[in-house]
């Protein structure tokens, strides 16, 4: 379709009238963006029904990516940029007296993610589409998401993310394409027809309806697709008799049951009952997921012995583990293929990428709970495990090995174990991340499976991170080596012929000062703080968690702080520190942490003495939108989670894009960014690799040693539970306890003195402008390697064996 100016004005007046009966002068800025998404999905609408027709007709490979979280955020944006209309469409709008940033401002973030796992997942699709593999998505649709943050009083609280409240514009429900999903019940073995078969009785049956988004490539025909599944009750939802007895509750219990499966993200699972419903959000996507995927594939007439040949099946991380099992007991069950014959299509279907090596996320479940919820799927995980452990028998004639690497052991299910015993490939995220899963973590099955484990370093989506998010530096960047880069992301390293250029370091800095214009007038008008915009913008957000450390970055806050008080005259360059996380609501210690940064950012924001030299803001709520508003003005990017300990990072490698300088430890995909600019164009600090895992092994750390040797330690420790900081002696008293009489599990304080050095790196290093806007330059010119479409290709090459295919209209 060739779009004009004119035809989309006219187009969006008539949907406008067609969906609310108004025109543009009545209408409120939430019609006006619902018309116009509305609008926009329709204008993709004959490039998604070509892409499905033409994969069905040509018959080739597809990918399907299984995943609980995809953190898309906001669509709007990316799906005009994709379609290339966002100059046309904000031409039009203007001419109608709308302004387009304010319509995208009304759109919700979707609550489908909360951090990197997500992200990256939204990432690969969109690389997916642009590279015009034909690759799918398949996840959970929450009513809810993860929560929305509130800050009152320094602390967390969290309210219903109610992201759906004013509709979804850019999804279609595929009622006819729901598949019933079954829970709990008895499996009766039997003999039919010379067969072992099993018979499911008295189960739960839950209706699973899908709800399709459209993934659109950029500057191209192909439209893939996000497919979201939602729990609903088969038969009746309302309890008619029970209402009329007056027993009104019990009148929709059974609906409320069916639809708390996709009421919310990661519901808690500190209680038995949040367990169980975890369990059964994964299965419930993966078994409807899988189901949908023969379906459509049947329907090309191919034996199903060719399944692999056709489809892949990528699961990311360890949440959709279960998928090993029910393509066993969809082939098994349903399709009477052997055991031997189900094995062979379902270990060359399925992939898996880790992405940690944190035990807490190498999920196991409870061996009973794991029955009773899901009896079949458990006697076929029982048999995957009875033959994979007489195989490990065979190979070592090791009992102890044979237990070590058992699927089920200690009274559990490994998940883990499950997914790298069913799948032909196990990659990890970055190269020390892999390094590790194969020498340390996941060794026995290194060793047993030496051609399975392999990288792929995560990646970004550079249209979204950098044309979406920051377009004037994008369209500096045309400007200046032409727009080959868009498509070819490796050519950003062009720019490294322009890092000494003064004009274009000038260029650059001018429009990194006005992003931090524009972010301190949002903060203003938020917090009702205001900013230096001449302050180095130092920026950590990202999930709170223990070994990302943001306690080791306030312990820096505060002990310039305590100089500052001792010398209000110090010379350094003003500094304003933003932090923004979310706690999962389980998770007391990170919860205080947020607490802390927050009482310590009252503190220093209310004391006139240190002359506004220093000031700290907690961002509430954080997002993918509020992302794409903050890291185009960073100055300084924090990376600084403990060595071994992330898997990989992707803010680090948003950061690096958008010109910002990392100060880091040699952890996950910093390392790769470190091999790549230098040691001149990133600050590095912290214990390396193998001191980390001496002093896990050795276990000779004490943190109090470090307590009683170094003063700044002792100040920042002692206050935290001696009232100076404005709260009551105990409020921080399990911080205290976790570093000191616990140990300090993270290694904070054994780290703080030469991070404390590398920040006052960062003070020397900004001071000269030109070395620092040197700086800035070289990353963004080695920031293509980091493109989510470099690490697809590799996907595509070495794991799924999947081609592209260009969509004709």
């Amino acid at each position: 379709m060739d779009l004009t100016k004119d035809l989309i004005k006219n187009d969006f007046k008539k949907k406008l009238m067609n969906l609310y009966s108004e025109d543009i002068t009545e209408s409120s800025k939430l019609h006006l963006y619902l018309a116009l998404g509305s609008l926009v999905r329709e204008y993709a609408s004959e490039k998604w029904m070509k892409t499905n027709e033409q994969y069905y007709k040509k018959q080739v490979k597809q990918v399907y990516y299984f995943s609980m979280e995809f953190l898309i955020g906001r669509l709007l944006g990316s799906n005009l940029l994709n379609l290339g209309i966002t100059d046309l469409c904000r031409e039009a709008l203007k001419d109608l007296g709308i302004n387009l940033s304010e319509l995208e401002e009304i759109e919700n973030d979707a609550g489908l993610g909360n951090g990197g796992l997500g992200r990256l997942a939204a990432c690969f699709l969109d690389s997916m589409a642009s590279l015009e593999i034909p690759g799918h998505g398949c996840g959970i649709r929450y009513d809810y998401g993860l929560f929305e943050q509130k800050i009152i009083n320094g602390y967390q609280v969290e309210i219903p993310d109610n992201w759906l409240r004013q509709g979804n514009v850019w999804e279609v429900r595929k009622e006819d394409k729901a598949v019933i999903v079954k829970f709990g019940g008895t499996v009766i073995p039997a003999f039919e027809n010379d067969r072992l078969s099993f018979k499911h009785e008295n189960y739960e049956a839950v209706l699973a309806v899908p709800y399709d988004t459209p993934v659109i490539g950029y500057n191209n025909n192909t439209v893939n697709t996000l497919r979201l599944w939602s729990a609903q009750t088969i038969d009746k939802d309302f309890d008619l008799d029970s209402f009329s007895k007056g027993e009104y509750s019990k009148a929709v219990e059974h609906k409320y049951s069916i639809e708390s499966i996709s009421q919310v993200l990661y519901p808690d699972d500190t209680r038995i009952e949040g367990k169980i419903l975890r369990l059964k959000q994964q299965y419930f996507f993966v078994s409807a997921g899988i189901q949908s995927i023969i379906r459509r594939f049947k329907k090309n007439k191919l034996p199903i012995s060719l399944f692999n040949e056709y489809i892949s099946i990528h699961i990311n991380d360890t949440h959709p583990s279960v998928a090993v099992a029910e393509l066993m007991r969809i082939l098994v069950d349903e399709e009477n293929l052997s055991w031997e014959d189900a094995w062979h299509i379902t270990t060359n279907t399925i992939a898996y990428t880790n992405h940690t090596i944190l035990s807490e996320a190498l999920e196991k479940w409870p061996i009973d709970l794991f029955k009773k919820l899901l009896p079949r799927i458990f006697m076929i995980i029982e048999e995957i495990n009875r033959r994979f452990c007489n195989e490990v028998r065979e190979k070592y004639k090791d009992e102890k090995k044979v237990y070590d690497m058992s699927i089920i052991a200690d009274g559990n299910v490994k998940m883990a174990y499950l997914a790298i015993v069913g799948s032909h490939s196990v990659n990890g995220v970055a190269k020390l991340h892999t390094e590790i899963l194969k020498n340390k973590e996941l060794a026995n099955f290194a060793n047993f499976y030496p051609l399975k484990f392999n990288n792929k370093t995560n990646g970004i989506t550079h249209r979204r991170w950098l044309m979406e998010a920051n377009p004037k530096l994008s369209n500096l960047i045309t400007e200046t080596i032409g727009s080959d880069w868009i498509a070819t992301p490796n050519n950003l390293i062009k720019l490294l012929a322009f890092s000494k250029d003064k004009s274009f370091q000038d260029n650059v800095h001018r429009i990194k000062q006005n992003n931090k214009i524009n972010f301190a007038k949002y903060v203003k008008d938020k917090y009702g703080i205001a900013i230096d915009t001449d302050s180095i913008y130092d920026i950590q957000v990202k999930r709170l968690h223990s070994y990302k450390r943001q306690v080791l970055n306030i312990f820096n806050i505060l002990d310039l702080y305590y100089r500052l008080k001792e010398n209000p005259n110090l010379d350094i360059i003003p500094r304003t520190f933003f932090f923004g996380a979310k706690a999962a609501p389980g998770y007391y210690l990170a919860k205080q942490t947020i607490k802390l940064i927050n009482t310590v950012a009252n503190k220093i924001n209310n004391d006139n003495s240190i002359n506004e030299k220093i000031k700290v803001l907690f961002l509430e709520n954080y997002s993918v939108s509020l992302a794409e508003k903050i890291i185009p003005c960073a100055d300084v990017s924090e990376q600084i989670s403990t060595t071994t300990k992330e898997a990989s990072g992707t803010s680090n490698m948003k950061f690096m894009m958008n010109g910002a300088v990392t100060i880091a430890t040699l952890d996950g995909a910093n390392v790769e960014i470190y091999d790549a600019v230098g040691s001149d164009n990133i600050v590095i600090f912290g214990m390396k690799k193998d001191e980390v895992l001496a002093y896990e092994k050795n276990k000779n750390y004490h943190s109090y040693d470090l307590y009683n040797s170094d003063p700044r330690l002792k100040r920042i420790l002692d206050n935290l539970v001696n009232g100076s900081l404005g709260v009551i002696n105990s409020e921080f008293s399990d911080i205290h306890k976790y570093l000191l009489a616990n140990n300090d599990e993270y290694f904070v304080l054994k780290d703080f003195a030469d991070y404390v050095r590398a920040q006052n790196r960062i003070d020397q290093l900004y001071r000269n402008k030109s070395k620092w806007r040197e700086m800035c330059v070289y990353n963004i010119a080695h920031s293509g390697i980091f493109s989510s479409d470099n690490t697809i290709k590799q996907y595509s090459k070495e794991i799924w064996n999947a081609k592209g295919i260009h969509v004709d209209i």
